[in-house]
């Protein structure tokens, strides 16, 4: 009887009257009543940590702010900081003044480079003018061309003459004989056989006389009265004919050459 008395005995719910279950329950509690008391009501041990914590926080900050900050000047006297920025504004005006003074140079280096290159471009454009004088170098431009053929007596060598000089005269920049012979200062014209013998070259009937400039006013200068037009129709009984051209190419050249006795003033 005991024995099934003890197995009709029914069995605790679970969570109903287990001890342990209940003991755990009880430390939870216990422990957040303590950390609530801890937190709301610390005691002087957990106050004295606080506050040193804190110092030692506010301590790094400190630190920090005062190893940004520049302590050159700290203990520097008012006079001395006023001395000090005396020294440092005359330090200022002087770079400034060689600021200036390099401003100045770079200027002067401008004008003279400017002043350089403007010399180089007279000088270039003058050596061509006078290339082109001298008839050292072919040239083409505006101008006429004036032939003249022999009739029965033979061209002479004053109408000639009298003919470049007149295109001179007007203007005429660049000339030329036959294609063969360029005209310039120190051409030379004398009578040969069979022709006209100019600069030591033989040219014969025709003579074809090329000259760069204005064609209007050098046809005007063969064509005044008594000039070369009506000297070689004259003196020659020669035909003569002037075309008028807007594009004229001079190709006969002169080679340079050394004066032998001319030399310019103050040079000997």
């Amino acid at each position: 009887m005991p024995e099934a008395a003890r197995r009709r005995e029914p069995l605790p719910e679970p969570g109903r009257g287990d001890p342990l279950r209940e003991d755990r329950g009880s430390a939870d509690e216990m422990g957040l009543r303590r950390l609530r008391e801890a937190l709301f009501r610390p005691s002087r041990a957990q106050l004295v940590v606080g506050v040193l914590l804190a110092a030692l926080g506010f301590a790094a900050i400190i630190q920090v702010r005062t190893a940004n900050t520049d302590n050159t000047y700290a203990g520097y006297r008012e006079q001395d900081l006023v001395d000090v920025l005396s020294a440092l504004a005359g330090t200022s005006q002087r770079a400034q003044n060689e600021i200036d003074r390099l401003e100045a140079s770079r200027r002067q280096l401008e004008q003279n480079r400017l002043a350089q290159s403007a010399a180089v471009a007279a000088a270039q454009k003058e050596a061509q003018e006078l290339s082109i004088l001298a008839g050292a170098v072919p040239v083409t431009g505006p101008g006429i061309r004036l032939t003249v053929t022999e009739g029965p007596r033979p061209v002479s060598v004053d109408s000639v003459l009298d003919t470049i000089e007149e295109l001179r005269s007007v203007g005429a920049e660049a000339m030329q004989v036959n294609g063969q012979v360029r005209l310039v200062a120190q051409s030379a014209i004398e009578a040969a056989p069979g022709g006209l013998r100019i600069d030591g070259t033989l040219l014969t009937s025709p003579y074809v006389f090329d000259a760069i400039g204005d064609p209007h006013t050098l046809r005007g200068a063969l064509t005044i009265v008594d000039g070369p037009v009506a000297q070689f129709k004259d003196d020659a009984n020669a035909g003569v004919s002037i075309e008028e051209r807007d594009s004229l190419d001079i190709t006969a050249v002169r080679a340079p050459t050394t004066p032998q006795y001319a030399q310019p003033e103050g040079s000997g």
